[in-house]
Order: C-alpha cells, then sequence, then structure tokens
C-alpha cells in the first residue's frame, strides 16, 4: 500500500528552458516580429477601409467639393499599399527590405576603379 509520502516523492520532469543570451535573442526576434507583423496588418486594415471611405466620398462629391477631396493618386496608393500589408504583414516588408538589401550589395560588391596618384 502506497502511503501519500511516498506518492508526494516522485518528480515530474520539467521542461528544459534555454537561459543563455542567443536563445533569449531569438526569442525575443520571433515575438517582435509577431508583434510588428499584426501591427502591419492593423495598419493595412486601417489604409484599405480609410481609401474606400475616401474612394466613395470623392466619387459622390459635388464638383466644387471635389477639390478639397483627396486626389485620386492618394486614394490608390492607399488602397494598394493598404491591401499590401493587410494581406502580407510583415513578410511583405521583409521582402521589400530583402529587394533593397541586394541593391545594396550588388552596388557595394561592383568594381571598384582604383586610381594611383603619381
Amino acid at each position: 500500500m502506497t502511503t501519500i509520502n511516498e506518492a508526494g516523492v516522485q518528480t515530474i520532469p520539467l521542461p528544459s528552458a534555454a537561459w543563455d543570451i542567443g536563445s533569449f535573442l531569438q526569442n525575443a526576434t520571433g515575438t517582435v516580429q509577431g508583434w510588428g507583423g499584426s501591427l502591419l496588418i492593423l495598419l493595412g486594415c486601417v489604409g484599405l477601409i480609410w481609401g474606400a471611405v475616401v474612394l466613395i466620398l470623392k466619387l459622390i462629391a459635388s464638383p466644387q467639393k471635389e477639390q478639397q477631396q483627396a486626389g485620386w493618386g492618394k486614394i490608390a496608393l492607399l488602397v494598394l499599399v493598404g491591401g499590401a500589408l493587410f494581406t502580407g504583414g510583415f513578410n511583405i516588408v521583409q521582402t521589400v527590405g530583402s529587394g533593397g538589401q541586394q541593391t545594396i550589395e550588388e552596388l557595394g560588391g561592383g568594381s571598384v576603379i582604383a586610381s594611383t596618384w603619381n
């Protein structure tokens, strides 16, 4: 027969957690990317909705008030950028950033003409 004291002695293995700085930074990077992506999706949603509202207001505005409304280019950019951020979130910003990085590397890694001074 098992007593209560003997049953309490059994140990349950705890999950191992890495407490080094590298693991902390990896976890922090993932968390910040998740939060940032969610924020970008929210801003994209707001931009998409605001672009649609401004579009409708411009379409129903009288010719006198049409001059005071936002321009067609601004409306198009609101809808396009808002939709891209809403559907892509952090991934689309990361893709655009990596394209910029590639361009910088190509410009920096190109041929350098060295001249000698006599």
